[in-house]
């Protein structure tokens, strides 16, 4: 007999999320996380006194998260304090304009108003599509895509779809240019590519609707992003989950073509009837349970995976009130720039000192409590990088240097007064989350999500090649980010339901 009904590997939100609701279910759960904390990417740490989210800064899409916690008898309002943040991001420019994305639809139309009157009417436009895409999109993020039959079926079930189908295979660019004429009313909302994991000319287009589902409200947890999965962790355990941290697992055992535990680091051997991975899918079919369980085609597949990017993190403690105007501040650049930094930047093995992007998250102006009186916490999520750069150079070695030089560009151009304030300062970089979290080449979203990497192209979540095998998190489909990993987790727990 098994010793326990179900082991998931690995305490990110998509792990949590199944983790919990297996429990629900009644199945004797066991949760095994390598790290010291919970969360993955979506996790707090604290530094002298300062309180840092480790990678996710944002909350949105609340409505599929709070479904996973209807699911455990509760709801997401029960559970996490979230505060909201009005405007959603405070923009500044390439060229130094400034506006603010409200989250009233109209307070947003009259910042565009104001900078280019013209593109009124085409945001309203763009925003009453988005609306019925998502309105007819919303059951994807709840639906298996394990097969080209799950797809149709999709389809089936919600055919004012097939309209937008064509997004699937154009890209955010095009979208952009379809509605918009101003390249600065473009820039400002390209910068959700990168929440995908791709800039504007490779990102499919039918993620334009996140620029305008924002507007539905974004939050922030109480206490730092960790209060998602804390949250999670807290409902599983309510049903009998068992959580283990600094526990890693080094083998998925197999036998007779069936998953049936795993090996930890020190030898010990778990048995389950069903193993749930929110690993990366790479990792998991080639390390953990190796290429000769595997057939051929498989291998082929899971090796043509690319991984997605890699992004720094600079966590900052100051001792003054930055003069920034919102939670969020988007500093971007043109959509034409954002491309030419991937192919000829990030693509080519380099990270540039200067033309920085990215996002500055002032999280202690929602929660003051995060940082020591009268101080302050930024965290700043810095452009896409190579895990390998060019200049043959580690990350560990260029990291001191890299610091103090992007410290003084945010100061120059974004934030004044930053360098003569900073009493804390670390950088993740791609090696660091490698190293940390167990992200190869630090893919903060797994694998790619460009058109041969999205739905019935991503790893399946009921594996089609070692029975008794599930996936949840950013490996499969729905992919990258915290509602779409917990929304993982629900399709996942369907499954074994199911099938098992």
């Amino acid at each position: 007999m098994a010793d326990y009904d179900v082991i998931v590997i690995g305490a990110g939100t998509g792990g949590l999320s199944v983790g919990a609701q297996l429990a629900k279910q009644g199945r004797k759960v066991l949760l095994l996380e390598q790290s010291e904390r919970i969360g993955g990417c979506c996790s707090t740490f604290e530094q002298q006194g300062f309180h840092f989210d480790l990678g996710a800064s944002l909350i949105e899409a609340t409505d599929l998260i709070d479904e996973a916690f209807q699911r455990l008898g509760t709801t997401l309002k029960a559970e996490v304090n979230l505060l909201p943040c009005d405007p959603i991001y405070t923009v500044i420019m390439k060229d130094g304009t400034r506006m603010k994305y409200p989250t009233s639809l109209a307070a947003s139309a009259e910042e565009i108003q104001r900078l280019a009157p013209a593109e009124v009417p085409n945001w309203e436009r763009f925003c009453a599509a988005m609306k019925e895409l998502s309105d007819n999109a919303l059951s994807l993020f709840r639906s298996p895509m394990d097969s080209l039959a799950d797809f149709v079926r999709f389809f089936a079930n919600a055919p004012g779809m097939l309209k937008y189908a064509p997004l699937f295979f154009c890209s955010y660019q095009d979208v952009l240019q379809h509605y918009f004429k101003n390249e600065r009313v473009r820039e400002s909302i390209a910068y959700q590519t990168l929440f995908i994991g791709l800039p504007p000319a490779l990102c499919p287009g039918v993620f334009a609707m996140v620029a305008y589902g924002e507007h539905a409200g974004v939050y922030y947890s109480q206490g730092g992003m960790i209060g998602i999965p804390a949250a999670l962790q807290r409902c599983g355990e309510r049903f009998g989950m068992e959580v283990r941290l600094k526990t890693l697992v080094n083998k998925v055992l197999v036998r007779d073509g069936r998953a049936c535990g795993v090996r930890l680091a020190d030898g010990t051997e778990i048995t389950a009837s069903v193993v749930v991975s929110d690993i990366n899918a790479k990792t998991l079919y080639l390390d953990l349970i190796g290429e000769e369980h595997l057939p051929w085609l498989t291998r082929i597949g899971i090796k043509s995976y690319e991984y997605a990017m890699a992004v720094p993190m600079l966590y900052l403690g100051v001792d003054y009130t930055p003069p920034l105007e919102s939670h969020h501040t988007l500093a971007t650049l043109p959509t034409a720039e954002i491309n030419r930094y991937w192919w000829e930047t990030y693509e080519k093995g380099r990270y540039p000192t200067e033309q920085q992007f990215g996002i500055i998250s002032w999280t202690s102006h929602s929660d003051p409590a995060l940082a020591p009186e009268g101080q302050h916490v930024i965290v700043l999520t810095l452009a896409p990088a190579p895990y390998r750069r060019s200049d043959g150079k580690s990350w560990d070695e260029i990291k001191p240097q890299l610091t103090e030089q992007i410290i003084d560009y945010y100061s120059t151009h974004y934030i004044p007064g930053l360098r003569e304030h900073v009493k804390v300062a670390l950088l993740a970089t791609p090696l660091d989350f490698e190293r940390n979290l167990r992200l190869p080449e630090g893919a903060i979203y797994a694998l790619r999500q460009d058109i041969t990497h999205e739905t019935i192209f991503r790893p399946a979540a009921k594996s089609k090649s070692i029975a008794g095998l599930y996936l949840v998190g950013a490996s499969t489909h729905p992919g990258g980010g915290v509602p779409t990993t917990i929304a993982s987790g629900m399709i996942a727990a369907d499954l074994i339901e199911r099938c098992e």
